[in-house]
């Protein structure tokens, strides 16, 4: 193999230089830089799709009933992937995304327990919960999940105060997918 030494490599006035053929691999040693000054194409990727809902109307929560929070306002959904209180995968979108999603409760005095939880088809994907024993008391979650073509993720909330509850109306949920 021979090297050819060069400091600048331009294309025919009009064209676009092309390095390699279909099929090849082009290698950049370990120790090398490549810098960009110009527009990338090709390179990387973008966390999309992408959404964030959120809610401008108060929530009624039964008590001690898991309920699907209800989202009315979307900010931005990149992919038209979110409908009907839920993101789903849209085709070729596969992969490890990011989701993030809070509540807030209207009630002045203190109360037993808050939880929110991210649900994966239908059933809960996360564990965990948050609890609280505070009036007009936020809970917040984060998932990473590795989702397939139309799956669909939906947020829950749960309260348990002797009563039903109603939530503060400026909740949340987004989410992104992954750079892989």
């Amino acid at each position: 193999m021979a090297t050819l030494f060069v400091d600048k490599v331009d294309p025919q006035s009009g064209t676009s230089l092309e390095i390699g053929s279909s099929g090849d691999t082009i290698t950049i040693p370990s120790g090398a830089t490549i810098t960009n000054n110009g527009t990338q194409t090709g390179f990387g990727g973008t966390n999309t799709p992408a959404f964030s809902v959120q809610d401008n109307a108060v929530q009624a929560i039964p008590n001690t009933t898991w309920t699907k929070l209800v989202w009315q306002t979307e900010d931005y959904d990149t992919d038209n992937a979110f409908a009907s209180d839920k993101f789903t995968v849209p085709a070729g979108k596969a992969g490890k995304y990011v989701f993030y999603a809070s509540w807030q409760f209207a009630i002045s005095t203190d109360f037993n327990e808050q939880r929110i939880a991210i649900y994966k088809n239908g059933s809960g994907a996360d564990p965990d919960f948050q609890g609280f024993h505070d009036h007009y008391g936020s809970i917040q979650i984060s998932k990473t999940l590795d989702l397939a073509v139309s799956d669909y993720i939906e947020v829950y909330a749960y309260q348990n105060s002797g009563s039903q509850q109603n939530t503060l109306g400026n909740n949340i949920f987004q989410g992104f997918k992954l750079v892989e």
